[in-house]
């Protein structure tokens, strides 16, 4: 039973023991070496993990109720043990580790998710999709050229902060090159995310982590709630076409 009591202000979540852990277990890439150390994987991944989904779940749930919000593999952390069936890499084990809050399943791909991260290199933090759907992304495109408000706010909220930055593989060439250049940043994308980066360890391996972490996502719930506002109108359009089929 976890404990949800949060305490993360007394002591620091992650160390560097942590990082080695990750990396000796990739090195190995054995399922015999990860059983004979799952004790230190509970002890030096899993258990910080959880206590940071923990601290962070008020501010959560402050930024969207629907939150799923338990400290558990598979609802707000990822697994350890990767997925192969789809990829050329066929390594069992992951050398970074991840959490995120979602409305619904975790792994769904229809609504954008807040996440944080943590590998050797060192942390990064954010929102957005990992694959957002093409008829997602149109659906946001024309929110943008016809003014939505709710893209008018997160675009001025992005544009006051330095914290993090827009991500999307870009198209070879501009689809809107009679819009502005600030814009065409949105429109010109074929997914999106919203990134922050950073390799201060000491940061990482202290008590100010999930502090650091509340702040800068209050940065971001607007471009949170536009990615989500996107998404609800897609899913409403999905429905009526749907309907339309009957």
């Amino acid at each position: 039973m976890i404990n949800k009591k949060v305490t993360w202000g007394v002591c620091a979540l992650f160390t560097k023991q942590t990082l080695d852990f990750l990396f000796e277990n990739r090195l190995h890439d054995s399922k015999a070496w990860f059983e004979e150390h799952r004790e230190d994987y509970n002890r030096l991944v899993l258990k910080p993990l959880q206590e940071l989904v923990l601290a962070l779940t008020p501010s959560m749930l402050e930024m969207d109720a629907n939150f799923t919000t338990e400290p558990r593999v598979d609802k707000t952390i990822c697994r350890i043990r990767r997925d192969t069936r789809y990829s050329h890499d066929k390594s069992l084990y992951r050398d970074a580790m991840w959490i995120i809050f979602k409305e619904g399943k975790m792994h769904g791909t229809e609504v954008p998710g807040v996440y944080f991260e943590i590998n050797g290199s060192g942390f990064n933090y954010g929102c957005g999709f990992y694959n957002a759907s093409t008829s997602y992304m149109s659906t946001m495109r024309g929110l943008i050229l016809e003014g939505d408000k709710v893209f008018k706010k997160a675009k001025k909220d992005y544009e006051l902060q330095s914290v993090f930055h827009l991500e999307g593989e870009k198209f070879k060439r501009s689809h809107y090159p009679d819009q502005p250049p600030k814009l065409q940043d949105w429109l010109n994308i074929r997914g999106i995310s919203f990134v922050a980066e950073s390799k201060d360890f000491d940061l990482l391996f202290s008590d100010r982590l999930p502090e650091k972490l509340i702040a800068d996502y209050k940065l971001m719930t607007p471009l949170y709630n536009f990615l989500l506002h996107t998404a609800r109108l897609e899913r409403q359009s999905q429905t009526a076409n749907q309907l339309l089929q009957y």
